[in-house]
This record gives C-alpha cells, sequence and structure tokens, in this order.
C-alpha cells in the first residue's frame, strides 16, 4: 500500500463561508498516482470541518443560516471564559464534523450523484490547514 499526504491552506474573506475543495482533492488524488484506494480530508482545527454535499448556493446558505440558529454567537459561553470570543464556531464546527474519507476508483473520487468536498469555516479571516492524505494501489 502506498500513501500520499499533501495540504491545503485556507483564509477564507467571511468569518463564516463554505469553500468546495473538491478541484483541490481531485488534484492531490491525481498526483498520488494511486488507482484504486481511500482519500481522507481532514480540517486541522477545532472551529473548521470538511464535509460532503451538493454544489448549490442555497443550500449552502442554508447550512449557514442553520448552524447560526442551532449554535448562535452567545458571550456567555463558558469557553468565552478563557479568553476567547469564538465558542459558536467551536459548536458549528461539531455540526458538520471535522473530516471525511472518500473512495477512490480508477485514480478518480468515486462519488454519487451531486456530491462535492466542503470546507465549512466558522472562524476564519485567517490562515488555517486541511491535510489530505491518500492510501491505496498505484497499480
Amino acid at each position: 500500500m502506498k500513501t500520499y499526504t499533501n495540504y491545503l491552506w485556507m483564509n477564507t474573506k467571511k468569518q463564516k463561508e463554505i469553500v468546495n475543495i473538491t478541484h483541490q482533492v481531485e488534484e492531490i488524488v491525481s498526483k498520488s498516482k494511486i488507482k484504486e484506494g481511500l482519500v481522507l480530508v481532514s480540517a486541522m482545527h477545532i472551529t473548521a470541518s470538511v464535509f460532503v454535499n451538493d454544489e448549490e448556493p442555497g443550500i449552502k446558505q442554508d447550512f449557514l443560516e442553520w448552524a447560526e440558529r442551532l449554535a448562535p454567537f452567545n458571550p456567555n459561553y463558558k469557553h468565552h471564559q478563557t479568553g476567547e470570543d469564538n465558542g459558536d464556531a467551536h459548536l458549528k464546527s461539531i455540526l458538520f464534523h471535522h473530516e471525511v474519507i472518500i473512495p477512490i476508483t480508477g485514480g478518480e473520487l468515486d462519488f454519487g450523484p451531486w456530491q462535492q468536498i466542503f470546507y465549512g469555516e466558522f472562524d476564519g479571516r485567517r490562515r488555517k490547514r486541511i491535510v489530505v492524505k491518500v492510501l491505496g494501489d498505484a497499480s
């Protein structure tokens, strides 16, 4: 089994944003030369997420609005007693999870209809990293 690791760097323009990273992950899988296996895509920050869904502007806006209703900014979060002010971002990241695993078949991401990979940012406007680890066979 072969492994290949690469990193994506994100620095969103907005504090809360959902970014399609499918093309970047596809490029990393291609560079890996792995034909059959899996790719792990994981946000390396506790106020961000990685998830699979549909590339459609309305659903991305729905996600952000839903997350805001479930985990709104609240100055009374216990986390804020540490000097931080991003307790809601930690809660929002849990709603979407921090990583996905996608199968690779024939050297390509093996998605179902409409599936794409997204990075969810909930405390943005600063540089953050995503690990992309490809595992499998190159033959």
